[in-house]
């Protein structure tokens, strides 16, 4: 029987990919073998010996102490792409909000007084007040193509818009989904002058902090638009606020409000909305959720921010699951382990990411508890588990 600890009500519809014949799943449970979690905060919390996995139903990390985990050899997994939909709609929302000046346009009318023809009047002396542009034409940069951004950048594209792409780290995979029109920036700088609109998908860490700060608005065209649905601290708000005031910037849409922002002309905040629908919450723990099960069952890993990705059919014997960090002669250390207690190698794969390997490897016996011990005493070794 696994033991699965949830730290935030998890979708019902992710918890039942785990069956409740092996599954044993509690908001409170001692030994938990994973741990299933949204936004709760894992950096102050004990962390059990019996951990193996922790499933975050959800992109962003940075609640959850990654390099940690590591350490112990216990496997992170997000779910890259299960919100991309619904931060893409809200992308969307953010752009023609801005353009169209939605937000001032509704509190004036929600604020009229007077007769139905009273009212009808000053809505005509006070449309001109509220003018703004449309989309087709426009271009767009996107900062960040992953899941989130190539579905913003389609999205676009699809609009009549020109999109502007930018992500030292896109693979080969991640660019055949893009559309094959979006341009290519040759570097954050680059993008800067010809967009009309940018938006972040990036994570918060030490690269993009306050990554739109004073001197790259400056660069910007006059009239831009800045959203921000990604993360607090990618941009620099005070930088955003002062271009505002002084109309170098057209409009802010962000996801995260702040004192600094309040009353600020130009801009709208929304209440951290980006994958706030029950479509994004049941995709993003029915993908963590499965995810979980195949490594606690197989020891396959998908979609890991920590290990690399490793799949290996299952084959006759008892499996062995290997975390280690990324050292020369590891793979022949655990072969002569193996062949030194007379067990055969069925099948075996072995792959890195970083700092960090991992190694599956099917054996045609069962694995005696002092072989176990042998591979673990392997310097560099960081978990071992036995799957039968």
């Amino acid at each position: 029987m696994y033991k699965v600890l949830t730290l935030n009500n998890i979708s019902v519809a992710g918890l039942e990919k785990l069956p409740r014949e092996t599954y044993e799943i509690a908001s409170e449970i001692q030994h938990p073998d994973a741990i299933l979690l949204r936004s709760f905060k894992m950096h102050d919390m004990e962390i059990p010996p019996s951990l193996k996995a922790i499933g975050r139903a959800g992109t962003g990390v940075n609640n959850i102490p990654v390099d940690k985990m590591s350490e112990q050899g216990i496997v992170v997994f997000n779910a890259p792409g299960a919100n991309a939909n619904a931060v893409k709609e809200l992308v969307l929302a953010g752009m023609l909000m801005a353009c169209r000046n939605i937000g001032p346009a509704w509190d004036f009318a929600r604020g009229l007084e007077g007769s139905d023809d009273e009212i009808s009047k000053a809505v005509e002396a006070g449309k001109k007040n509220y003018g703004g542009f449309e989309l087709p034409g426009k271009t767009l940069g996107v900062v960040g193509l992953g899941a989130i951004g190539r579905s913003v950048a389609n999205m676009a594209e699809d609009l009549g818009m020109n999109v502007i792409g930018f992500d030292p780290g896109l693979t080969v995979e991640g660019a055949w989904q893009i559309s094959s029109t979006v341009k290519q920036a040759s570097s954050f700088d680059a993008m800067l002058p010809e967009v009309d609109f940018i938006t972040f998908h990036v994570p918060l860490i030490d690269v993009t902090k306050n990554m739109l700060n004073a001197d790259r608005v400056k660069m910007m065209k006059k009239g831009a638009v800045v959203l921000n649905f990604a993360r607090n601290g990618i941009l620099d708000e005070q930088a955003i606020v002062d271009s505002l005031q002084a109309d170098k910037l057209y409009g802010y849409v962000c996801d995260f409000p702040s004192n600094l922002l309040k009353e600020v002309k130009g801009v709208m905040t929304l209440p951290h909305l980006g994958a706030s629908t029950k479509d994004a919450e049941d995709n993003c723990a029915i993908m963590v959720a499965e995810n979980v099960r195949d490594y606690l069952e197989n020891g396959n890993i998908k979609f890991s921010v920590n290990f690399p990705e490793v799949y290996m059919p299952r084959a006759e014997g008892t499996r062995i699951t290997i975390a280690n960090s990324n050292e020369p002669n590891m793979v022949s250390q655990i072969s002569t382990k193996l062949a030194d207690a007379g067990l055969n190698i069925v099948d075996m794969v072995n792959k890195s990411k970083g700092d960090l390997a991992y190694t599956l490897v099917d054996v045609n016996n069962d694995v005696p508890e002092d072989v176990v011990n042998a591979i673990h005493d392997i310097k560099g070794i960081l978990s071992v588990r036995i799957l039968d």
